[in-house]
């Protein structure tokens, strides 16, 4: 199964769209109400703001299996030498393939060559996909950073870093 990481393009939005939204409902699925869900999918993974997102650079890599968008990756730089990853979703069907370790290596190749020198990422507490992937890869928990959702909810956000 060849994987091949590229740029993402408008063809690839409404499969970025699906994967994002799918991704993101079942990390909070339990933690936050199904009203706060529906409204963060309409506001982030809508398409016309992926297209605005995508062309802002902020989705950095889709994995294409075939012609399939098997996963996705955004990220950027937010202050000198500082790089921080956005998202980071593979489709469940092609899940604990190694996807997710090719997509955040391209994207830590280019913070590198940007001048990154440390990463950051959240991560959503008791996200038992992403904690255990992020401290395989040398993420280290730096804090704890907790929100209130439109809907009067706690979002709770575990905040890693690793130098790159």
């Amino acid at each position: 199964m060849p994987v091949l990481i590229i740029k993402p393009a408008e063809i690839h939005i409404e499969e970025i769209a699906e994967i994002c939204s799918t991704g993101w409902k079942q990390t909070v699925e339990g933690k936050l109400s199904e009203e706060y869900q529906e409204q963060n999918v309409a506001f982030w993974y809508n398409h016309e703001r992926i297209k605005n997102d995508l062309e802002a650079g902020f989705y950095t890599h889709v994995a294409l299996i075939d012609s399939d968008v098997a996963g996705v990756i955004g990220g950027g730089i937010t202050s000198p030498g500082v790089s921080e990853v956005f998202m980071l979703y593979v489709a469940e069907t092609y899940r604990y393939q190694g996807i997710g370790r090719q997509l955040l290596d391209a994207l830590t190749g280019l913070q590198k060559e940007q001048g990154a020198l440390v990463q950051w990422v959240s991560v959503q507490e008791d996200n038992e996909r992403g904690i255990p992937f992020y401290e395989a890869r040398g993420f280290k928990l730096q804090g704890k950073k907790i929100e209130q959702t439109d809907t009067g909810e706690d979002q709770v956000s575990l905040r890693y870093m690793r130098k790159i």
